[in-house]
């Protein structure tokens, strides 16, 4: 669903930053930190220039200026001044729907907290870094990893057509996958992975945004994949070695869907749950996984395999 174009509301964006960064740094205070200083920056420019930024006010005074986790973003996913004035141009109602979407936040953060108590109960050595808001190109969504933590991109989250309508489920549940990215090894490692391999990842953290917050963050599988179960993940297994990506990973667009490796992969890892004897350990294994062939091997799923909706705990 497209959301209709905001005004650039006074939504005491100060009050938010003071609300979030500040109560978050507080020895007592509860849930995850949420830095959204630099989606502050990017709207005292985009209303500075009437929402026509050039490159050089980008570069000068929002990407330079920028938090470690934007310039973690710009480094591994390519967000550049010139690519997000070009982004700004070509689709301008998404960054003036955006910044409406953080109205949404407080009772996010409040959730978030209760996501993360469940991650670490479920694997106590679990890292919970800061997630870091930030505008960029729209796309990515969002990206966690061990050692530069988790950073969501505002005006990608909030402009995804096929996403669940609820812009609060959307945070909470696209925070909780990547959390679980950043506490996997293996995610560090993303040059010339298999289709196996990172759709065991996406599966992953699909699985375990399940147990800790409810349900997957990308939960628009069923209409593409009812009835076509057997078919769909048979033609996985004669793919499941290539390193061209394209036909099961990174192939959505803000209107359309795809992705189908992630719903694979998250498929395996709940077979894998399913059929291990101790819950706590089994999670373990997953998000610690290093071989996917081994994995898989273990996993007891099949193309076609029914599972249970909910998984054990």
């Amino acid at each position: 669903m497209e959301h209709r174009v905001t005004t650039m509301q006074g939504i005491g964006l100060a009050v938010l930053i003071c609300g979030f960064a500040c109560s978050a740094s507080a020895a007592a205070a509860p849930g995850p930190e949420i830095q959204i200083e630099d989606v502050e920056r990017f709207y005292e420019i985009y209303t500075a220039t009437a929402g026509r930024p050039t490159v050089e006010q980008l570069q000068r005074d929002y990407l330079d200026r920028g938090t470690d986790g934007l310039h973690t973003l710009a480094k591994l996913r390519n967000v550049t001044a010139q690519s997000i004035a070009d982004n700004v141009a070509k689709r301008p109602e998404i960054y003036a729907n955006a910044k409406g979407c953080l109205d949404v936040l407080p009772r996010v953060r409040q959730r978030l907290e209760v996501s993360l108590r469940e991650l670490v109960r479920l694997y106590p050595q679990a890292r919970t870094p800061p997630v870091t808001i930030v505008v960029g190109r729209g796309k990515p969504v969002g990206i966690g990893y061990p050692a530069t933590g988790l950073q969501i991109g505002l005006e990608a989250l909030c402009a995804v057509d096929w996403f669940t309508p609820n812009l609060e489920d959307r945070f909470v549940h696209v925070i909780a996958h990547e959390y679980a990215h950043v506490q996997q090894v293996a995610a560090a490692e993303q040059e010339h992975l298999t289709v196996l391999q990172r759709s065991l990842l996406e599966g992953a953290a699909e699985f375990a945004a399940e147990l800790t917050s409810g349900k997957t963050a990308y939960s628009h599988f069923e209409p593409l994949t009812q009835g076509r179960e057997k078919q769909i993940e048979t033609a996985f297994v004669a793919d499941q070695d290539k390193t061209d990506l394209s036909a099961w990973l990174d192939n959505s667009t803000l209107q359309q869907p795809g992705d189908l490796g992630y719903w694979v992969g998250y498929r395996i890892v709940k077979a894998y749950y399913q059929h291990h004897p101790d819950p706590s350990q089994a999670f373990r294994d997953i998000l610690e996984m290093s071989d996917a062939k081994a994995f898989l091997a273990r996993s007891g799923w099949y193309p076609g395999i029914e599972l249970p909706t909910s998984p054990k705990r």
